[in-house]
């Protein structure tokens, strides 16, 4: 019985994943099973031999620098639970930041996140650092900030196919409630956390958030106890993020999958999105794009 399986997905709009770039990636990996188009032109999977992780290395030379190729255990594809980051993962944004170049001071914030995202800095230590150069901002502030949310390709597409395949879905963040609240909505996520920010009788910002502060640990745990609460084995939990502080969620489920990620998490989780959408969490799973929802 064939062990892995072999994922490419290309960009919707390139014409790269053509048949000489499918039967290159074949050989490569030596496959031993029949293609499988997921989405003409744009994703397939081809079945492979345990030894196949050891090719990926050459394989990411040959296909160049536009497809992602992922290699998964053929068994217990489709997650039965999904658990994901917001901000550079479900949004584009960085809402913290955003907030902060609204009121003047987005250099002085997004330079103490990328230091957290790195895993250069504490995440909580970060976080009151970030929220203390907030301090006195109005309210409003936050509605204007969400003005520019926007969500990322695909992510209606993960949590909503999913969802209709009969998996639960949570959004889990080291931002804020004002955001995760509405992006849950608007993607369909059944339950949302993250971080408050605390404000005083005259509708302005204290400075400080509200505690416990929700960080690495409290992606962990929540995690294992929606595996738990669900009675799912850890093979079929899901996790996506992208900053150091969704390394212990990534790391500890069934599959985690770096978004566009910071150094220090590509370099620890293999499963990688580096050039195309959310949609290839689906096509990780097996989902062909005649099975996705949007609605």
């Amino acid at each position: 019985m064939t062990s892995l399986v072999l994922t490419l997905v290309a960009p919707r709009a390139a014409t790269t994943l053509d048949t000489a770039t499918i039967s290159l990636a074949r050989d490569i990996v030596r496959a031993n099973g029949e293609t499988v188009i997921l989405s003409p032109g744009e994703a397939v999977d081809i079945p492979c031999p345990s030894t196949a992780r050891d090719m990926l290395p050459q394989l990411h030379t040959a296909l160049g620098g536009n497809v992602d190729a992922v290699i998964t255990a053929a068994q217990d594809r489709r997650k039965k639970l999904l658990v994901s980051d917001m901000d550079s993962t479900i949004v584009a944004n960085e809402t913290l930041d955003d907030l902060a170049s609204l009121a003047g001071i987005g250099d002085k914030v997004a330079a103490i996140t990328t230091r957290s995202m790195n895993g250069e800095l504490d995440f909580a230590t970060s976080l009151r650092e970030r929220v203390a150069l907030l301090k006195g901002l109005p309210v409003s502030l936050l509605e204007k900030a969400w003005q520019d949310v926007r969500l990322n390709p695909g992510a209606v597409e993960l949590v909503r196919t999913m969802r209709a395949h009969g998996a639960y879905t949570a959004l889990v963040s080291g931002g804020f409630t004002f955001f995760t609240s509405r992006v849950a909505a608007l993607c369909g996520f059944e339950e949302n956390h993250a971080n408050t920010l605390l404000t005083d009788e005259s509708g302005h910002l204290t400075g400080a958030p509200g505690l416990p502060i929700l960080g690495a640990q409290t992606k962990l745990d929540l995690l294992h106890k929606l595996t738990s609460h669900h009675a799912l084995a850890n093979t079929a939990t899901l996790a996506i993020g992208d900053g150091a502080n969704d390394l212990p969620m990534l790391g500890a489920a069934g599959l985690g999958i770096a978004y566009f990620a910071k150094p220090v998490v590509r370099q620890a989780i293999a499963a990688q999105i580096n050039h195309t959408s959310l949609r290839t969490a689906l096509f990780m799973q097996g989902y062909p794009a005649s099975a996705f929802v949007s609605a």
